[in-house]
């Protein structure tokens, strides 16, 4: 009769033959929207200036794409001189 090897697992404490071998899920991703971020924030204590929340809405009635969306927000924020 052998013995199998027998772990402990990290996380868990149970214990786990050592020839089991895992595999990481790959990072289910997923995007907040203005109402959800803006719910985020508020529990951060974050709050959006009138001025942003007006570029955000332009943003959402001009249709523009992530990266006119990106540009415009690093030139509101850019540092100056």
């Amino acid at each position: 009769m052998t013995k199998k090897h027998v772990s402990s697992s990290s996380k868990t404490g149970r214990k786990v033959a050592a020839s089991r071998t895992t595999f990481a899920q790959p990072a289910r991703r997923f995007t907040i929207g203005t109402a959800g971020m803006s719910k985020l924030n508020a529990v951060e204590g974050i709050t959006q200036s009138a001025s942003s929340r007006a570029m955000f809405a332009d943003f959402e009635h001009s249709g523009k794409s992530a990266e006119e969306r990106r540009r415009a927000i690093v030139a509101k924020h850019a540092r100056k001189g």
